[in-house]
């Protein structure tokens, strides 16, 4: 993964379109103040991918809930191996 274009917050200010822009084509923004991160800008396509990262981080799956295919797959999976 590649690393993320740091500006400082009073030069994303100064230039929120370019930056704007460059959020378009990178994916992350960060921005600093006082040579620390503070915050970042993420396109709109990195927002869209971290909205789903969190919906799925407070799924709850109980294996009374779940199909026997589901069940299956789990116990037929292996540590380590792709997804079939």
């Amino acid at each position: 993964m590649h690393q993320a274009p740091t500006v400082p917050a009073s030069d994303f200010s100064r230039n929120f379109g370019k930056y704007q822009d460059e959020a378009i084509k990178v994916g992350v923004i960060n921005v600093t103040s006082h040579g620390r991160v503070v915050g970042a800008y993420l396109s709109a396509a990195e927002l869209e991918h971290f909205e789903r990262l969190k919906q799925r981080e407070r799924e709850v799956l109980k294996i009374g809930d779940l199909d026997d295919d589901t069940i299956a797959a789990i116990e037929a999976a292996e540590y380590g191996a792709a997804p079939k």
